[in-house]
């Protein structure tokens, strides 16, 4: 993988991609159609965010690329990668447990807090790629 130099593309497979992490000033791109849905997202080196409708999607710091994310109504799975340890937050369910796996490791089971949001970090370094999946229990 690598940055996504279109700060937000659709793929093939019916999934997104999007974010560069090598920027030095913040990237917004707005009113991107897919799937029925406006999505925006906002990207450099400091922070990656994706929002969907106006609600969060997710939000990494610091910043990251993202590629093949797709979203369910269980859960999202994406692949992410960047050059430093990152705290992801993503937008679900509120109250809801998920069960989260990096490479296909468990790593638990965690619950949304109040407002939905979910936390997480993962250890990158040197453009290092984690395949994420989050999904309902």
């Amino acid at each position: 993988m690598a940055v996504v130099k279109e700060l937000l593309r659709a793929e093939n497979d019916g999934t997104i991609s999007f974010g560069d992490y090598t920027l030095q000033t913040k990237k917004k791109l707005s009113d991107f159609a897919f799937q029925g849905d406006l999505y925006k997202v906002k990207t450099y080196d400091e922070i990656t965010r994706l929002e969907r409708n106006d609600t969060l999607i997710y939000e990494s710091v610091p910043g990251t690329a993202v590629s093949g994310m797709k979203i369910t109504d269980s859960g999202v799975s994406f692949t992410v990668e960047g050059d430093h340890d990152v705290q992801i937050t993503l937008g679900m369910e509120e109250g809801a447990t998920y069960d989260v796996k990096l490479d296909g490791r468990n790593i638990g089971c965690m619950e949304t807090s109040m407002g939905g949001k979910l936390a997480f970090g993962i250890e990158l370094e040197n453009a290092e790629q984690v395949r994420v999946e989050v999904i309902r229990v």
